[in-house]
């Protein structure tokens, strides 16, 4: 059966194609019954009677070769995030560069609110299936809100209208920001290729740090420079390895400037 009420939650970033979405989400009882599930976009249709024995599988498999739980595992532009919180477990079907901070505190506070909402209506989760629009709504106004960045200020659009322009720089090859909940902003690459960039340098990159100022470093025959703004941006530039180090921190210094003083202004 598949899981009726779609909801889709559109970019709320005017102009950003690269923002990613929460696809699906799935909620399991500690044996694996899957009582609650939502589909939030059409870009994935998944039916709950085929995801319940396929993430209790997993985690089975995983808990009994590793001694761990299962939490996650990528499947080319999507991937599969458990969480569990007091004996739930949430299964997240989203885009890979879903920040699992973000999707952390989503999860959490989804869980809040499920749980406020079972001991109310006294329902027994190895029993029954949760079809409630009520409760419906309440969860899409979680995700809806944590996922919405708009930059809609006069200031915040020509933030974005600077980095569009960098485009004709020739030595800067790709430039991504995002916020420091890890949410992207504007980034110069397609989707395919963002996606392929923000895996590559997460281990490096490691957002809610306010600690590390700035970074760089190379990958392969690029160099990359990031450095927060304002403690709540972060600005990756990157480089053609022929570049010059001082000219390349040159454009950083001068990027981070000019957005600072036009958020600020």
């Amino acid at each position: 059966m598949i899981i009726q009420d779609q909801a889709s939650f559109p970019s709320e970033v005017e102009g950003d194609e690269n923002n990613s979405l929460i696809h699906n989400l799935f909620v399991f009882n500690k044996s694996g019954v899957c009582f609650y599930g939502r589909n939030f976009t059409d870009y994935i249709n998944v039916e709950k009677n085929l995801i319940s024995p396929f993430i209790t599988a997993l985690m089975t498999f995983a808990k009994e070769m590793i001694g761990k739980s299962f939490k996650i595992i990528e499947m080319e532009d999507v991937k599969i995030v458990i969480f569990e919180k007091n004996s739930l477990y949430y299964s997240v079907l989203c885009d890979t560069i879903e920040n699992l901070t973000l999707l952390d505190e989503i999860i959490s506070q989804i869980n809040e609110k499920l749980t406020a909402y079972l001991i109310k209506k006294k329902i027994n989760i190895d029993a029954e299936i949760i079809y409630d629009n009520t409760l419906n709504e309440t969860i899409e106004e979680v995700i809806r809100k944590a996922l919405r960045y708009e930059f809609n200020s006069k200031k915040e659009k020509k933030v974005i209208k600077f980095l569009k322009e960098l485009r004709s720089n020739d030595d800067i090859e790709g430039i991504t920001m995002l916020t420091n909940r890890g949410k992207v902003i504007y980034s110069s690459f397609g989707k395919g290729d963002l996606k392929s960039f923000l895996k590559e340098v997460e281990f490096r990159v490691k957002i809610y740090d306010n600690s590390i100022l700035k970074l760089f470093y190379t990958l392969k025959d690029k160099i990359i420079f990031s450095e927060y703004i304002l403690k709540s941006y972060f600005i990756i530039l990157v480089f053609n390895s022929k570049v010059k180090f001082g000219l390349a921190e040159h454009y950083l210094t001068q990027i981070v400037n000019k957005i600072t003083n036009t958020l600020t202004g």
